[in-house]
């Protein structure tokens, strides 16, 4: 591509502003391929980045980090499978690039890896016409996976990841709390590994019917009832395991008294900077907290595995497809309460 080629944009500019621009098309570094984006979601943490309420979001910045397109320019590179980088070929992309030689990367850990850097973060996203990406991040799809599901794979490996730290066995409960996306595909994640006490909470009386529909065991109104007191009828002593995916100050507390001693609970919400937590408690009942960041490779091969087999289906229900020239709005939308579908795909080109 030319330096002097040019791409629309959705970019942030400061907290709740955010408007189309023309920037200039990447050009691909070495090992690097140029993405045409054609599908690219929006991620509950560029909300609160919107709003300005993440630290690691300075504007102006290009979002957009769930993606898919089409490779269009390669600057050298093989793809995540070994297969030479080729132009044509539809791909998704793990936007978490990593050094690949600190400590933490040489543990298997690379998601904490001392100098990780995250594309709609670091560098620029998805909401563009191209994104440029290390070939060996871009897994090349199937010819039956639409580039608005393959998309999805990113944050459906988050829930992956949260639902690895849980521990939980198939004989075991589960409550995850909050039924957002990265909740509903926490769900799915257990669903497919054989749980099958799972509970969810919300406060969306149509995410608790996705929720049924996709296999949860019972649902919990957070509106209507109170969610500690409803564990104890469903599980007296509380539940095996809980995942907390809203990241508020009661949800955290709610997931530590929903616990049964010794239990484990998994943070991966991202809402409240600090909470109080009851650290006595938490001592005479043997609790474990763990913290859910991003994903390992092998957890972004499980939801790529899982959403070939069809995992998640297209229903308009919790997905809706706009074009990128709305995204200012669908951001409006989703932080004032007011959208129906529980996630939104901004289609490019």
């Amino acid at each position: 591509m030319s330096n002097t080629q040019y791409m629309e944009t959705l970019t942030w500019l400061g907290p709740r502003m955010m408007e189309m621009r023309s920037a200039q098309i990447p050009e691909p570094q070495a090992g690097e391929v140029l993405i045409k984006v054609a599908a690219a979601g929006i991620c509950g943490s560029e909300l609160s980045g919107y709003l300005g309420e993440n630290s690691l979001r300075k504007p102006p910045l290009v979002m957009g980090h769930e993606a898919a397109g089409q490779v269009v320019q390669v600057n050298e590179g093989a793809f995540h499978n070994g297969a030479s980088a080729q132009v044509g070929t539809r791909v998704t992309f793990n936007p978490l690039i990593t050094c690949g030689h600190c400590d933490r990367c040489r543990a298997n850990r690379p998601n904490l890896c001392r100098s990780r850097q995250i594309i709609g973060i670091h560098r620029p996203g998805a909401f563009a016409g191209y994104v440029a990406v290390p070939a060996h991040l871009c897994y090349p799809l199937p010819d039956t996976m639409s580039t608005s599901m393959a998309a999805l794979t990113e944050p459906l490996a988050c829930s992956v990841r949260a639902v690895s730290l849980a521990h939980v066995q198939p004989e075991q409960s589960l409550l995850i709390l909050g039924a957002g996306p990265i909740g509903l595909f926490c769900l799915a994640a257990a669903k497919a590994q054989g749980i099958q006490q799972v509970v969810i909470s919300d406060m969306s009386p149509s995410r608790l019917e996705i929720a049924r529909r996709w296999g949860a065991q019972a649902t919990i109104n957070v509106g209507e009832q109170d969610v500690v007191a409803t564990i104890q009828q469903l599980f007296p002593g509380g539940v095996d395991t809980v995942i907390d995916a809203v990241g508020l100050n009661i949800t955290r507390s709610q997931a530590v008294q929903a616990v049964v001693p010794g239990g484990q609970v998994v943070f991966i919400g991202l809402h409240h900077e600090s909470s109080p937590l009851e650290a006595n408690y938490l001592v005479r009942q043997e609790i474990t907290i763990s913290g859910s960041f991003s994903y390992t490779p092998v957890d972004f091969d499980r939801a790529f595995d899982y959403l070939r087999q069809g995992l998640l289906q297209a229903e308009e229900e919790w997905l809706e497809e706009r074009p990128l020239s709305e995204g200012a709005n669908a951001f409006a939308e989703l932080v004032a309460g007011s959208v129906a579908a529980t996630k939104i795909i901004l289609k490019v080109g």
